[in-house]
């Protein structure tokens, strides 16, 4: 077989057939790990870096484990590193004792050093394409960071490796080291904040206000990424990470003058009545801010403690409880008093067009952070056609 072969005397298209025919996976892989060890252990094997589709497959792999070319079982945890079963490959160890208990295995020292010894091979493999492949490397990142930071959750050792090979991708796709983040947050005034995005298509609104502000933010999509960097705040204990809507950043908004701060408290109060008013709902939070661009009218924003815990919730399937156990949804309201509508709506308070304008304004808001129930949608289109029609008369 291909994995007891050197692996100078296998080809590149050998490798990828192998693969096919094991796999029945007619996706090439992004590259492979060709183990090959005589001392102080026999073991001989090749790991294969899928291509997954994130959005319709899962992160799930197969090891297959063979005792000198014969087969024994997939996914031998005690044998294979955990984070290394979403990989797909073969690993031949002659020297394993099978004859044992699967407990007796997770306790054998022997075994230990097999699972290292994989672990380093990879996390040496991974460091040394940074190194010396940058460009490969950087290709090949979206794909397997999953794998990567998975590891680094599982693995402190590998972990311990991998922590000056992390890349982040930014907003203008390039791809950053954590200490290049750092440095890029100290010149942009918000040292130790660190500002990411999950979804480039639902936070638009917030990318283009980080852009127009020369403010940057990294793009971190996959699920993985929210237990990772609460590992990463952790392991460096001042930095923290904001989700690019927690809040709005001080350089998108106008400082309010001292003498003015007074007036400006009564406008936020006079315009938290009429929105909970015209919505009813007077648990709302409505907060006013001088936003420099005057075309934002409304935002949404979701305190990154608050949004955290919802997805905790989430993840273990917590769904009938009230968020507001661990202090409220921590959603807020965000008006733009450098804009017209938010104008009026001060200027009319009891205006007949006035709880019509707060509800599209509130609706438009959480369009921009998200996506409507499919009843605020249908009232929400009524809604936007009546006032289509107002002007057309």
């Amino acid at each position: 077989p291909l994995w007891n072969k050197h692996p100078n005397e296998c080809t590149e298209e050998e490798y990828k057939e192998f693969y096919r025919k094991v796999f029945m996976d007619f996706k090439e892989p992004l590259f492979w790990i060709h183990l090959n060890m005589d001392y102080p252990f026999n073991l001989k094997g090749i790991l294969y870096f899928p291509k997954i589709n994130m959005e319709y497959e899962s992160l799930e792999g197969t090891i297959k484990l063979y005792n000198n070319q014969v087969f024994i079982a997939d996914n031998i945890k005690e044998v294979i590193p955990e984070f290394l079963m979403l990989l797909k490959g073969v690993i031949d160890c002659p020297d394993l004792p099978l004859n044992v208990s699967r407990s007796a295995l997770q306790n054998d020292g022997f075994v230990k050093k097999i699972s290292d010894y994989i672990t380093k091979k990879v996390a040496d493999k991974l460091s040394g394409m940074c190194k010396t492949d940058r460009e490969t490397y950087e290709k090949y990142w979206d794909d397997i960071a999953p794998f990567i930071k998975f590891g680094c959750l599982k693995d402190d050792k590998f972990a311990d490796k991998m922590d000056e090979y992390i890349i982040f991708k930014n907003l203008e796709g390039k791809y950053l080291t954590l200490k290049d983040c750092e440095a890029r947050a100290k010149e942009e005034n918000h040292e130790n904040k660190i500002f990411y995005v999950t979804d480039e298509k639902e936070q638009s609104q917030y990318i283009n206000m980080f852009k127009e502000s020369d403010q940057d933010a990294l793009i971190l999509p996959h699920n993985i990424d929210n237990p990772f960097i609460g590992r990463l705040e952790q392991k460096h204990e001042n930095l923290k990470f904001f989700r690019i809507d927690a809040d709005v950043n001080e350089t998108m908004k106008e400082e309010v003058a001292e003498e003015d701060k007074e007036s400006f408290k009564k406008t936020e109060e006079t315009l938290t009545e009429v929105f909970r008013k015209a919505l009813g709902d007077d648990k709302l939070q409505v907060k006013v801010e001088k936003l420099k661009n005057e075309s934002i009218s409304s935002m949404i924003t979701v305190s990154e403690e608050s949004r955290r815990m919802q997805e905790m919730m989430k993840m273990y399937n917590m769904y009938g409880m009230d968020p507001s156990m661990f202090g409220g949804s921590g959603q807020v309201l965000i008006l733009n008093a450098n804009n017209n509508l938010v104008q009026y709506v001060l200027e009319h308070g009891e205006g007949e067009n006035t709880a019509k304008i707060c509800e599209q304004l509130y609706d438009l808001a959480l369009l921009s952070h998200g996506s409507l129930t499919p009843e605020r949608m249908t009232n929400f289109i009524a809604r936007t056609n009546e006032i289509m029609g107002m002007l057309a008369k």
